[in-house]
């Protein structure tokens, strides 16, 4: 579950154009293994850009909620909420996390394709 938010909060960082993801879930991140980035096509950016809005929209609900808990019970409820959360967005915008996560990586890998989700993210938000 570390593993799911973590990506998909880079995911929507990446696309929303942010420098860096917060990471509201560092524990145990280091032993998970790395996600493969995949060659997406058109409709799978087109997916991707509308589901990490969603993404960013969950994480910026919970990131303050995470930062305030008083203790690590709390914090990790609310991590699994919203990890949760994010894994509905994502699938509701027909994708798996696997291919939500891979597509994250290969923006974070080439400049040009981040471009493009960038691109495609602000005319869903003129819509």
């Amino acid at each position: 579950m570390q593993r799911t938010i973590q990506a998909l909060l880079a995911a929507a960082a990446v696309s929303a154009g942010l420098s860096a993801a917060p990471a509201m879930a560092q524990s145990g991140a280091a032993k998970q293994p790395p996600v493969t980035a995949i060659q997406p096509s058109e409709a799978q950016l087109q997916k991707f850009a509308g589901a990490s809005q969603k993404v960013a929209l969950v994480a910026d609900e919970y990131r303050p909620r995470v930062q305030a808990a008083q203790d690590d019970g709390t914090r990790q409820q609310l991590l699994k909420e919203a990890d949760e959360k994010m894994v509905r967005a994502v699938n509701a915008d027909g994708m798996t996390v696997d291919e939500f996560n891979g597509i994250s990586q290969a923006i974070q890998q080439d400049p040009a394709l981040q471009q493009r989700v960038m691109k495609m993210v602000e005319q869903k938000q003129r819509r």
